[in-house]
């Protein structure tokens, strides 16, 4: 891909609320997991309402095709190849690098190891200050997925408990969703490219639960074995036996070590299913297409198992592009008064993903522990416990800040983001209402915070938003704040 000196053509986060009511920014996203690999260039259209820009048009450019995400001699990603597919594909859509104002880079699965991670990195080097990227494990890749099939809209209809199963290549990712949320998630070592067929219907390639399955059912677990139909059948039958009992909370524990994540802990039926990942092509019967792997089989066992539930099985739009399909972005400017940070240094700060914990802040004084709860599972959902970068987290405050709500808050605060604070990260608050320097000042003062601070306040955030927080602006006093959302194909 061609470089380009990072500026872009025009930017939505060259803009402030106050410029421009309606702001039009082209967009891409771009998805690189272990399997599959694909991008989608759009024009969003964004409107201003209130504090915030939301998205009110979306056009598609350009749907690239879908790549099997090609592998080098030593089992990394070659990023020669997949340089080649990128820059192919904005060839396509008639696209250069400096065209795009903004967009979003999520790295799953075997792309998402540190080594590969930096050589995909630079792909993308020209255009770091206006792209997304994030690294997405398990939990995170359950989220993308619940969001981007559409079942976490779907949910928001009365009643209705909806359970989307994303079958990729290697893992499977299992999401309950309710009231437009996800409530639980789990994820399994189960999926179609666990191991690779030749055109002879040798195994090519093999994975480490490829070959876990292939010795639980007494078949050589070796390169050059050749399976039958029937044999594929079973091994893709096996796997589906582990998807369907972790979604249904029947795994028993002689089987519980597929379980990537902790099981599922709701209680009650799903009335409806949804499925997303490359194998829900097959089960939609979008493609009769065959790559040699176990998608057709697993497709198939996975859709007798949850017919014979009796729950909806529900089509969705997004099957194997269920993910992010770009970002928003725009630029507000805040006052002086609105931000609390210290030390002066600790800003700029860019790319700050956002948490928003499940919590009400009303009248009575919060109990420590709920709001530490709170925020840690955020942390857990988001793939952000280990503390390898700054997380932002967002508050919705009502009422009066007297000393007692805002000693239970910041103390609980402080006990949820521990694991980002001892890795030495600032600790950095955003609240819709104007109490943010209160709970910074409470923070450093009173509760003897030590990491650098930033608490700011009068901004609206959302989940899967990410922050540019720049340094204070000497002419004005007012500090940039870029608010960059990741986009879904239902929004």
């Amino acid at each position: 891909m061609g470089a380009d000196n990072g500026q872009p053509r025009f930017s939505g986060a060259a803009r402030s609320l106050i410029e421009e009511d309606e702001i039009e920014l082209t967009s891409v996203g771009v998805d690189i997991g272990s399997s599959t690999s694909h991008l989608l260039f759009s024009i969003i259209t964004l409107q201003r309402e209130d504090s915030r820009y939301v998205v009110t048009g979306r056009r598609i450019l350009r749907e690239s095709g879908i790549l099997l995400t090609p592998y080098a001699a030593d089992e990394t990603i070659d990023a020669e190849a997949l340089g080649n597919f990128i820059e192919r594909e904005y060839f396509e859509a008639g696209l250069t690098p400096a065209d795009i104002d903004t967009g979003a880079l999520i790295l799953t699965g075997v792309a998402a190891r540190r080594r590969n991670a930096r050589a995909i990195g630079e792909l993308f080097s020209g255009q770091a200050g206006r792209f997304v990227a994030a690294s997405a494990g398990d939990a995170l890749e359950c989220l993308i997925a619940a969001h981007g099939s559409g079942a976490v809209g779907l949910s928001a209809g009365a009643g209705r408990r909806v359970l989307n199963i994303d079958v990729g290549g290697g893992t499977t990712k299992i999401a309950v969703c309710e009231g437009g949320r996800v409530i639980a998630m789990t994820a399994v070592d189960a999926g179609a490219r666990l191991l690779v067929l030749d055109g002879q219907g040798r195994v090519a390639r093999l994975e480490p639960w490829g070959r876990r399955y292939l010795e639980e059912l007494a078949l050589p677990a070796v390169p050059g074995t050749s399976l039958s139909p029937d044999q594929r059948a079973a091994l893709a039958d096996r796997m589906a036996d582990h998807i369907h009992a972790a979604a249904t909370g029947t795994l028993d524990a002689r089987n519980a070590a597929c379980l990537r994540l902790p099981p599922l802990q709701t209680r009650g039926p799903c009335t409806h299913v949804t499925f997303s990942g490359g194998v829900s092509e097959y089960i939609y019967a979008r493609t009769r297409d065959e790559f040699g792997d176990l998608g057709p089989e697993l497709a198939h066992a996975l859709l007798e198992r949850f017919r014979a539930d009796g729950a909806e099985i529900v089509p969705v739009r997004q099957g194997i592009r269920a993910t992010v399909i770009g970002a928003s972005q725009y630029t507000v400017q805040i006052s002086g008064s609105t931000i609390y940070f210290d030390p002066p240094e600790v800003l700029p700060i860019r790319n700050v993903p956002v948490i928003h914990p499940h919590l009400e802040l009303s009248e009575a004084i919060p109990k420590e522990s709920a709001v530490a709860a709170a925020v840690a599972d955020a942390l857990q959902r988001h793939d952000l416990a280990a503390g390898e970068v700054p997380v932002a987290l967002m508050l919705h405050w009502a009422g009066s800040a007297t000393f007692h709500r805002l000693q239970a808050l910041s103390r609980g605060i402080m006990a949820g983001m521990k694991p980002v604070l001892d890795a030495g990260q600032p600790l950095i608050i955003v609240v819709d209402d104007d109490i943010g320097g209160l709970i910074g000042m409470h923070c450093r003062r009173e509760e003897g915070l030590e990491n650098p601070l930033i608490s700011i306040d009068g901004i609206a955030l959302e989940e899967f938003d990410f922050l540019d927080i720049g340094e204070v602006l000497r002419a004005t006093g007012a500090v940039p704040v870029a608010i960059k959302s990741l986009l879904f194909p239902n929004e």
